[in-house]
């Protein structure tokens, strides 16, 4: 197991907020031992407005390194809206990262013609592998780009000609199996600047897996998980290299379903967890689904950790028993269903009552909780609240006005169980050039969502 993490990187978003500022990537001290502990102790603000900056991912791979020519200090930083792909050097310093490169959308447009690019995984040939959501006109295609891993050029479509899925989102390869899984989120444009359910009716999101052959770079199969599985974000093989199956959230239906390879060789999925909806009144629907927007698997595949960002609560399942997972823990960290909030909850099967707003340091959460990121060792889960900036205007106008936080939850490893740190907060609400959407967490030399071992 790695060291202790000491610092953190989190892309903040000014999109969609009344501050013209770029979007930067922000360094946070999370050591207890350091006097800068909870604070933001390096800002690199990119070149450009409203590029909408969302995940991050690796230069090298884990599995690289053996190889002492591969070193992990380029962080890749592509733009969901603008299609930028900066290349951040975290290598020179870790503590203040500085830019290295940018590749231009033109680029992803005319070698590739693919747009929005979303996930983005390094592989064991060097290359970085970068999935898409959409075409240069802003409609869905799920394709994904190459870069060279060493210059950062375009190399132009890891998938072969006329096989892009029709939407795309994230992605995780299991070689062994010689398979890749991608997912599907929407429409650049359908979903660029809020969400319309009428959208949904329409076909412009997706509810569909892609399977692709890891050799040929071909769509063998598509598994649709139908209304239940509508919108399948973030998905996750269970870490051992030898595992043929995982887990994937379904954001509309708050759904998680498992994926495996059956005995015939091809490829299925299961629905294994549902959180139901409440009857609400004093909210745009008449019914409030959880809206599962991240999920985790530790490293050791005994947990599997999701955000319901619309409820507001974090889940722990202990997934031992991979087809039937069992809730261990649950911390409620603000959400639309707060007790001193506009939404009156007329039907719950779940809770008795509305939860209490989270005030952490004298600072109310807004937001409910998102993106995730869990210690090397398990017991500490990172939690920031931004979901993207266009649906947390929509769904969070005060997170808007007062900014993200990041907080810190303590793990039971043992038997399960989440709690809040009380003394831990970071508050993107107080930046230097105003309240700041912060988004994905990424640790320095690899975490549990970057690393696939080979």
């Amino acid at each position: 197991m790695g060291p202790r993490e000491e610092i953190v990187y989190l892309p903040c978003i000014y999109r969609n907020t009344d501050i013209q500022k770029p979007d930067y990537l922000a360094t946070v001290d999370v050591n207890p031992q350091s006097p800068n502990f909870c604070k933001v102790i390096h800002r690199l603000p990119m070149p450009n407005l409203k590029d909408e900056l969302h995940h991050s991912g690796w230069n090298a791979c884990s599995s690289c390194y053996d190889d002492p020519s591969k070193r992990r200090n380029r962080l890749i930083l592509p733009s969901l809206i603008s299609s930028r792909i900066y290349v951040v050097d975290v290598g020179t310093d870790p503590r203040a990262p500085r830019l290295h490169k940018i590749v231009e959308p033109i680029d992803l447009f005319w070698k590739c013609g693919l747009a929005n690019p979303h996930t983005s995984h390094c592989l064991g040939s060097g290359q970085i592998m970068i999935s898409t959501m959409g075409d240069p006109s802003g409609n869905g295609k799920g394709g994904f780009v190459l870069l060279d891993g060493e210059t950062f050029e375009v190399i132009g479509n890891w998938e072969q000609p006329g096989e892009a899925a029709p939407f795309g989102y994230d992605f995780w390869y299991q070689p062994r199996h010689n398979v890749m899984i991608s997912t599907e989120w929407g429409a650049p444009k359908a979903l660029g600047n809020g969400f319309n359910p009428a959208d949904v009716r329409a076909g412009h999101y997706g509810q569909r897996l892609h399977v692709w052959d890891w050799t040929t770079h071909k769509r063998i199969q598509i598994l649709d998980l139908g209304e239940e599985g509508a919108i399948p974000l973030e998905i996750r093989f269970l870490h051992n290299p030898a595992a043929a199956e995982g887990f994937v959230g379904c954001a509309l239906q708050s759904t998680v379903f498992r994926f495996y390879k059956t005995p015939a060789r091809n490829w299925a999925a299961e629905k294994v967890i549902h959180i139901p909806g409440k009857k609400v009144k004093g909210w745009a629907l008449p019914e409030m689904p959880g809206l599962i927007t991240d999920i985790l698997i530790s490293l050791d595949d005994r947990f599997l950790y999701f955000s319901n960002w619309l409820h507001g609560d974090i889940r722990q399942y202990d997934i031992t028993d991979r087809r039937n997972p069992r809730m261990v823990g649950q911390v409620f960290l603000a959400g639309s269903i707060l007790k001193d909030g506009p939404v009156k909850v007329l039907e719950d099967k779940e809770l008795d009552s509305q939860p209490a707003p989270r005030i952490i340091k004298g600072k109310r959460v807004q937001g409910g909780p998102q993106m995730l990121q869990l210690s090397l060792d398990g017991k500490r889960l990172y939690v920031t609240t931004s979901l993207y900036s266009a649906w947390d205007k929509q769904f969070y106008p005060d997170l808007v006005k007062e900014g993200s936080v990041m907080m810190q939850i303590d793990v039971d490893t043992d038997k399960g169980g989440l709690k809040l740190n009380e003394n831990f907060l970071v508050d993107f609400g107080a930046e230097p050039d105003g309240p700041a959407l912060a988004h994905e967490l990424r640790y320095p030399g690899g975490d549990c969502t970057s690393d696939i071992w080979l």
